[in-house]
């Protein structure tokens, strides 16, 4: 069944970057964040259509930003490699996470946990304890391109998808049960095992193929357990993901509900 609806565009934001790479609302103020092409982030008030406020500290287009649920924090990821963690309040940048190899491409807090996701042209996913400040597991198998990688917003799992034609999901469950000192961090990311499917931290439980072309973009649906990617092959499809889980043992069953052809 299809519902007919007339979709109004609310207010328009114009810049001087000819483009923009990232967006964020935030969870409870009517405020948006873009990165820009610029290497600029922007913070508007979208009822007002007012520019808030400006953070450059960026060498390079600024493609990933995320509002922190609950801290006056955001995350942002760019083509200088570079992860930076603001404070808009003090309206200044914390700090930098160093390590990815190439181009960032999306950043994500945890919604629960002091995490950061992130996605890189170097062909991995790496999660962050902001508090920490280190790397605290890479996330290897994909061979190309990962354009994407986002928190699921309830079970201990990450989804990612690259131009390898493939949509991953990981299992981050271990994490947790890992110390999070600085100390034990950087001991556990050298003795990591980053074979084929990621080190013993996250695993990958289970990929997803089908896309004929590079896939842009997958994300968990926020209460349903599907899973939504786009790809290049000008299609976007609906997975039916399941999760089994007893004490000792997690099942994934996977189920492809559709796909729609632009």
């Amino acid at each position: 069944m299809f519902i007919d609806r007339v979709v109004k565009m609310l207010t328009k934001f114009e810049t001087k970057s000819n483009r923009v790479k990232g967006l964020s609302f935030h969870s409870k103020r009517p405020w948006i964040l873009a990165s820009l092409h610029s290497g600029v982030i922007q913070l508007w008030d979208y009822r007002m259509g007012t520019l808030i406020d400006r953070f450059d500290e960026h060498d390079g287009p600024v493609r990933g930003v995320h509002f922190h649920k609950s801290q006056p924090l955001f995350v942002s990821g760019g083509d200088d490699y570079k992860i930076k963690v603001w404070n808009y309040k003090m309206h200044r940048c914390l700090f930098t996470l160093l390590g990815h190899l190439d181009y960032i491409r999306t950043v994500q807090f945890h919604h629960e946990y002091p995490w950061i996701v992130s996605a890189s042209d170097d062909q991995t996913i790496r999660i962050w304890n902001w508090q920490s400040r280190t790397c605290i597991s890479v996330l290897t198998g994909h061979n190309h391109y990962v354009m994407c990688a986002s928190f699921h917003p309830k079970e201990d799992l990450v989804v990612s998808a690259s131009l390898d034609q493939t949509v991953r999901v990981w299992d981050i469950g271990s994490l947790k049960k890992k110390t999070v000192s600085p100390a034990d961090d950087i001991l556990r990311l050298s003795q990591m095992n980053t074979d084929l499917f990621g080190g013993v931290d996250a695993v990958v439980k289970y990929v997803l193929e089908g896309h004929d072309r590079g896939v842009n973009w997958a994300s968990f649906h926020p209460n349903l357990p599907l899973i939504v990617s786009g790809a290049d092959d000008r299609q976007a499809k609906i997975d039916y993901i399941r999760i089994l889980s007893t004490q000792k043992i997690v099942v994934f069953l996977i189920q492809r509900l559709g796909k729609w052809t632009h």
